[in-house]
């Protein structure tokens, strides 16, 4: 079943059949209220039981979920109601669920996206015999939104085939590397958002599939303290837990010794790092410092995946240690990979799984090995389109091969990535990757992990691109290093790229714009400065606080 920590690491085991019986009371009183298959349900819980309960009640009784993140940074709720009612719409949600005390700040999202069914907690939803409905293979199972990175968040549609093909690949994909027996995928740990398929398809749903026993904290329960993910592992021997880049980072930076006392660590065989740009210095800065508590070095695991695949499409081998290599860094600007030993280093995200193929390419042709393109896929798990947009679909699909907007390269068989092809740096007509910038600030005294975004535009009247760099410095940061901040990450971006920043800018924590998954939006961090509406997120004080619930309930009563 589902084992679920709270915010003082207590464990609350639900089973399965558990799981099963909480969601047929909410398909039938879906049912009840008049929700018909095909519907689309919109979901907005933290991770909880009462999430499992509305996403496969839904399910059960033949409505699409669309899960949603809750409000976490309430001195941006202008934005999340923005940004939650504009999802609502795209989905033509018929109903929204969400837990009681979520929904409390969820009026103005609500009133705007109107959903005809309204907003509703469990326990408000009628009482009713559920009838679970027979569903084509075909038919959608979920919606759930891209990372928004670059452009708006997109509604991909995913159908039942493709999210049950992606669970097997992924348990696949692990008991080949296995093949003495399945124990090892017998007790995953994730403390990933419920709305993001990292968390959702490749956590949950393999551990419904064999069945196993999955152990879940929320993503802000790591988020204050990054200690209890690992002894979460410990704690029930886990063995498969994937993460993105960032939360490697953190753990390094934030969990003391003495919060690892006891703590061992020789059960984690699966460490993916996905879902963001993988940095090799921060997998070898993790192993080295959690290795005293028994981690092993080949648990450390690149993948690669996306929204519109439902997930992954290609992994490093397991039961290795990652590898990568270094390219020279001006043939990189030029869209050429050549090996050099003083060059850049880039992770190797391995090769397809089974059934998916990859293919890079420029202005339609096909490029060989070595030269930097655009990344296209094809492969049985692909997303049926983005729900009721036949136009972006059609862009996005070229003969069933997927334009990912990735940009890469693939050296020895092996996939190498550069960026995203809307993120990349373009100076003086030539293209740099934006997280090599980034990465080079990361040890400036003061500055915060993993908080930097690495622009370029033309100014107005300029006869050359500029580069820009927004960093954020950390709460406890002295006055005097954010004043001596800019001109250290100039100088450190220097020696570590040759380029030169024509702004810096320190920021306050939490400026800088991201999206629901935490991944920073550079183009957007450029477009609020350039019109001058970059600037930190309110402070939430009591007064604050109440005019949020205040503002949202009058949007319950004007609704």
């Amino acid at each position: 079943g589902l084992r679920f920590l709270d915010r003082r690491e207590r464990a609350r085991l639900v089973t399965w059949p558990e799981v099963l019986a909480s969601a047929r009371e909410v398909c039938g009183g879906l049912q009840a209220l008049g929700v018909r298959p095909g519907e689309r349900v919109g979901l907005i819980f933290a991770t909880s039981p009462d999430f499992f309960a509305a996403f496969f009640g839904a399910a059960l009784a033949g409505a699409v979920p669309v899960p949603l993140y809750p409000p976490v940074r309430l001195g941006r709720i202008e934005e999340y109601h923005a940004r939650t009612a504009a999802m609502l719409g795209a989905a033509s949600a018929r109903l929204v669920l969400a837990d009681g005390r979520v929904r409390r700040v969820l009026g103005e999202a609500v009133r705007r996206a109107a959903p005809a069914l309204g907003c509703l907690s469990l326990d408000k939803l009628p009482a009713g015999r559920a009838q679970p409905a027979r569903r084509d293979p075909e038919e959608l199972a979920m919606v759930q939104f891209s990372s928004g990175t670059t452009v708006a968040p997109k509604p991909v549609a995913l159908s039942h085939r493709a999210v049950l093909t992606q669970a097997r690949l992924i348990l696949g994909a692990i008991t080949a590397a296995w093949p003495e027996g399945r124990g090892l995928t017998h007790a995953g740990t994730s403390w990933l958002p419920l709305y993001h398929d990292m968390g959702l398809i490749g956590c949950v749903f393999p551990a419904l599939l064999l069945p196993s026993t999955l152990t879940l904290l929320g993503p802000e329960l790591f988020v204050a303290r990054p200690a209890s993910w690992l002894r979460a592992i410990s704690r029930w021997g886990g063995t498969v837990s994937p993460a993105p880049n960032f939360a490697y980072a953190l753990c390094v930076e934030r969990i003391r010794d003495e919060q690892l006392d006891g703590v061992d660590l020789s059960s984690w065989r699966v460490a993916m790092n996905g879902a963001e740009p993988v940095a090799p210095e921060t997998l070898r800065r993790f192993v080295r410092r959690f290795a005293k508590w028994g981690l092993r070095p080949e648990a450390l695991t690149p993948v690669y995946g996306l929204s519109e695949a439902a997930l992954a499409v290609s992994f490093a081998p397991l039961r290795r240690p990652f590898a990568g290599a270094r390219f020279d860094r001006e043939a990189l600007a030029e869209g050429r990979a050549l090996p050099a030993e003083d060059g850049v280093e880039l992770v190797s995200l391995g090769g397809p799984l089974p059934g998916f193929e990859l293919s890079i390419r420029e202005g339609g042709a096909i490029l060989e090995e070595g030269r930097i393109g655009r990344l296209w896929i094809r492969g049985p798990t692909l997303m049926s389109g983005y729900l009721d947009r036949p136009e972006d679909t059609e862009r996005a699909f070229d003969g069933g091969w997927l334009d990912t907007g990735d940009l890469g390269f693939v050296h020895r068989g092996a996939l190498y990535l550069t960026g995203r092809a809307k993120d990349v740096l373009i100076l003086r007509g030539r293209n740099y990757p934006p997280q090599e910038v980034e990465r080079a600030a990361d040890g400036v005294p003061g500055l915060r992990t993993g908080c930097a975004a690495a622009v370029s535009w033309r100014p107005e009247g300029a006869a050359r691109e500029a580069l820009a760099l927004f960093v954020e410095h950390r709460e406890d940061a002295e006055d005097a290093q954010i004043e001596a901040m800019p001109a250290a990450a100039a100088a450190a971006v220097r020696e570590a790229t040759g380029l030169g920043c024509d702004l810096v800018l320190a920021l306050a924590p939490g400026t800088l714009p991201r999206t629901s998954s935490g991944k920073i939006r550079r183009a957007e961090a450029l477009r609020r400065y350039l019109d001058g509406s970059l600037a930190p997120p309110r402070r939430v004080t009591p007064i604050y606080l109440a005019g949020v619930l205040a503002r949202s309930g009058l949007a319950w009563l004007r609704s």
